[in-house]
Protein backbone atom coordinates (compact mmCIF):
# COMPACT_ATOMS: atom_id res chain seq x y z
CA UNK A 1 0.00 0.00 0.00
CA UNK A 2 1.46 3.37 -1.04
CA UNK A 3 0.77 6.61 0.69
CA UNK A 4 -0.33 9.60 -1.36
CA UNK A 5 1.80 12.70 -1.35
CA UNK A 6 0.34 15.68 0.47
CA UNK A 7 -1.75 17.90 -1.76
CA UNK A 8 0.52 20.92 -1.13
CA UNK A 9 3.47 19.04 -2.64
CA UNK A 10 1.59 18.46 -5.87
CA UNK A 11 0.42 22.08 -6.00
CA UNK A 12 3.98 23.42 -5.73
CA UNK A 13 5.20 21.10 -8.44
CA UNK A 14 2.49 22.20 -10.88
CA UNK A 15 2.81 25.98 -10.39
CA UNK A 16 5.42 26.30 -13.12
CA UNK A 17 3.48 28.95 -15.01
CA UNK A 18 4.84 32.41 -15.71
CA UNK A 19 3.60 35.03 -13.27
CA UNK A 20 1.12 37.66 -14.47
CA UNK A 21 3.27 40.54 -13.28
CA UNK A 22 5.98 41.60 -10.85
CA UNK A 23 3.60 41.98 -7.90
CA UNK A 24 2.19 38.47 -8.31
CA UNK A 25 5.67 37.00 -8.67
CA UNK A 26 6.86 38.77 -5.53
CA UNK A 27 3.79 37.65 -3.57
CA UNK A 28 4.30 34.05 -4.70
CA UNK A 29 7.98 34.25 -3.77
CA UNK A 30 7.11 35.55 -0.30
CA UNK A 31 4.65 32.66 0.20
CA UNK A 32 7.28 30.14 -0.82
CA UNK A 33 9.82 31.64 1.57
CA UNK A 34 7.30 31.50 4.43
CA UNK A 35 6.46 27.87 3.65
CA UNK A 36 10.10 26.89 3.53
CA UNK A 37 10.92 28.77 6.73
CA UNK A 38 8.13 26.94 8.55
CA UNK A 39 10.17 23.74 8.36
CA UNK A 40 7.05 21.68 7.71
CA UNK A 41 7.78 20.73 4.11
CA UNK A 42 9.03 17.38 2.94
CA UNK A 43 12.33 17.17 1.10
CA UNK A 44 10.56 16.81 -2.24
CA UNK A 45 8.27 19.77 -1.55
CA UNK A 46 11.24 21.86 -0.42
CA UNK A 47 13.10 21.11 -3.64
CA UNK A 48 10.07 21.98 -5.78
CA UNK A 49 9.55 25.18 -3.78
CA UNK A 50 13.20 26.13 -4.15
CA UNK A 51 13.07 25.61 -7.93
CA UNK A 52 9.87 27.66 -8.24
CA UNK A 53 11.34 30.36 -6.01
CA UNK A 54 14.47 30.54 -8.15
CA UNK A 55 12.36 31.00 -11.30
CA UNK A 56 10.30 33.71 -9.61
CA UNK A 57 13.43 35.46 -8.37
CA UNK A 58 14.88 35.51 -11.89
CA UNK A 59 11.59 36.91 -13.22
CA UNK A 60 11.58 39.66 -10.57
CA UNK A 61 15.22 40.57 -11.19
CA UNK A 62 14.62 40.78 -14.94
CA UNK A 63 11.52 42.93 -14.42
CA UNK A 64 13.41 45.31 -12.14
CA UNK A 65 16.28 45.57 -14.61
CA UNK A 66 13.85 46.48 -17.40
CA UNK A 67 12.20 49.16 -15.27
CA UNK A 68 15.61 50.53 -14.31
CA UNK A 69 16.45 50.79 -18.02
CA UNK A 70 13.22 52.69 -18.63
CA UNK A 71 14.07 55.14 -15.85
CA UNK A 72 17.53 55.66 -17.30
CA UNK A 73 15.99 56.42 -20.70
CA UNK A 74 13.58 58.87 -19.06
CA UNK A 75 16.35 60.61 -17.15
CA UNK A 76 18.62 60.83 -20.19
CA UNK A 77 16.01 62.35 -22.49
CA UNK A 78 13.60 63.89 -19.99
CA UNK A 79 10.80 61.84 -21.50
CA UNK A 80 9.72 58.23 -21.19
CA UNK A 81 10.17 56.19 -24.34
CA UNK A 82 8.80 52.72 -24.89
CA UNK A 83 11.47 50.22 -23.95
CA UNK A 84 11.63 46.92 -25.78
CA UNK A 85 13.52 44.40 -23.63
CA UNK A 86 15.97 42.05 -25.24
CA UNK A 87 14.26 38.79 -26.02
CA UNK A 88 16.36 35.97 -24.62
Amino acid sequence: MTSAKPKSTRILATQEVAPDNFEHALADLEKIVAQMESGQMSLEASLAAYQRGDALLQYCQKSLAEVEQQVQILNARNQLNSFQPNQE
